[in-house]
């Protein structure tokens, strides 16, 4: 017996950030998300995405285009067909996600088992020390000391002596840089040879996307990872001979589908895999812990930048992330 048609329902929501989310293009004190959430009446599946300003992205145009798909779902449009009924990007990742999730209800399964994997376990992610002042950025870095991971935004001209104070506050983390396009040709070497000293094991993308041809240039001292220079499968070839590894996320990719075959694309050119998020709640983080089992640096802390997460969110155990309840998403 075929099912209905699912219905869709999208809806803005504001979640406050706890303190501010400071990187080099600016800070905010609260995330904005937009759900999709698909029902054939019996059933709901939902999907999280962050639109994002630096990809020509507004909350309104989201919202805007994820509802605009309901007379075609409604039609029949699935999953498999959305992928090119929509490009890459936040609405679609909502979309994706919330049809994986709603068939995976529907079928009385989890995700990964539609999917043929393996269940999922428990990862290490990193924790985001905000871009401030060095003695600021010490002091987060030390009340964090006890993380195995750290992500150390970078991007001001006192960039140098902010992973100085970083290392110090936080001698036994594993560090790794995102400079957010902050960097220029001109201070790169300096830069990263500051970062390799300070032991830094990963810089994100270093240089301006469209402008990073020097990455190709120089002797890296440490791998170098793609971030706004990548979104789906098809940037991927282009990056070989600049970048080390690639950071994945999907609202980049435009959900899981995408993210999960560009994972293997990547894979199969010889990079490693970053996974990474937007400052969001848990349901951005569900689907991306798919993806996570593959990845060697994961980076899925946007729920914990918050000051309060969704009901039944992703349990953190200091930087241990679990994977989700069939009750959250999946």
């Amino acid at each position: 017996m075929s099912r209905p048609a699912p219905t869709l329902a999208v809806r803005v929501e504001r979640w406050p950030i706890a303190g501010s989310f400071t990187i080099s293009r600016g800070a905010k004190t609260e995330a904005v998300v937009v759900v999709a959430e698909l029902s054939d009446g019996s059933h709901h599946g939902r999907g999280e995405c962050v639109p994002y300003a630096r990809y020509g992205e507004t909350v309104e145009r989201v919202a805007a285009a994820i509802e605009a798909m309901a007379d075609p779902i409604a039609n029949g449009l699935d999953r498999e067909r959305l992928q090119t009924a929509m490009a890459a990007g936040a609405a679609r990742n909502a979309l994706d996600c919330a049809f994986w999730d709603l068939a995976a209800r529907q079928e009385g399964c989890r995700v990964h088992e539609l999917l043929g994997l393996a269940p999922p376990h428990a990862v290490t992610t990193a924790y985001t020390i905000s871009l401030a002042s060095p003695d600021a950025m010490a002091q987060a870095a030390a009340k964090a000391t006890d993380r195995a991971l750290l992500k150390v935004k970078l991007g001001g001209a006192q960039d140098p002596a902010c992973i100085d104070a970083v290392r110090r506050a936080a001698p036994r983390a594993e560090l790794i840089v995102d400079a957010n396009e902050a960097w220029t040709p001109d201070d790169l070497a300096r830069n990263l040879a500051t970062c390799a000293q300070a032991g830094v094991t990963l810089v994100e993308q270093p240089l301006p996307a469209g402008r990073d041809d020097a990455l190709a240039q120089i002797a890296r001292p440490l791998p170098i990872c793609a971030d706004e220079s990548v979104h789906a499968s098809a940037s991927l070839s282009s990056l070989v001979g600049k970048y080390d590894a690639v950071n994945i996320k999907l609202d980049k990719t435009g959900g899981l589908t995408e993210a999960l075959a560009m994972a293997g694309e990547a894979e199969r050119l010889g990079f490693t895999l970053m996974i990474g998020c937007m400052v969001a709640t848990s349901l951005s983080m569900a689907p991306a812990m798919l993806v996570a089992q593959r990845a060697r640096v994961i980076d899925l802390d946007g729920a914990l930048l918050l000051a309060r997460d969704r009901p039944d969110g992703l349990v953190y155990d200091g930087s241990r992330i679990h994977p989700s309840t069939p009750a959250l998403w999946g």
